[in-house]
């Protein structure tokens, strides 16, 4: 996120000089700016997938959560019966 902070300030730099200025230094500082378009674009594309990745990870970590609850159950059960069997005997 501080990288993308740090672009879109820039750009903004870059920006109001290139309007303030109209000599031949235009032509670097467009390029510069095409430059730091791309990669903020770049930036912000592999945010969203990241999130996206994050937001199936968490998905699938509250499923496992879920089972894991249930196996849990499962053998509180089976050692409760476990015990009635030997008390029996």
């Amino acid at each position: 996120m501080c990288l993308l902070f740090e672009l879109k300030e820039r750009l903004s730099r870059l920006e109001a000089v290139l309007a303030g200025n109209k000599d031949a230094g235009n032509q670097e500082l467009s390029q510069l700016i095409s430059e730091l378009q791309a990669k903020l674009e770049d930036a912000n594309a592999e945010t969203l997938s990241e999130r996206e990745k994050a937001k199936k990870l968490a998905m699938e970590n509250e499923k496992l959560k879920y089972r894991v609850a249930h196996l849990v159950q499962a053998v509180k059960v089976a050692d409760q019966k476990l015990e009635c069997m030997r008390g029996k005997n």
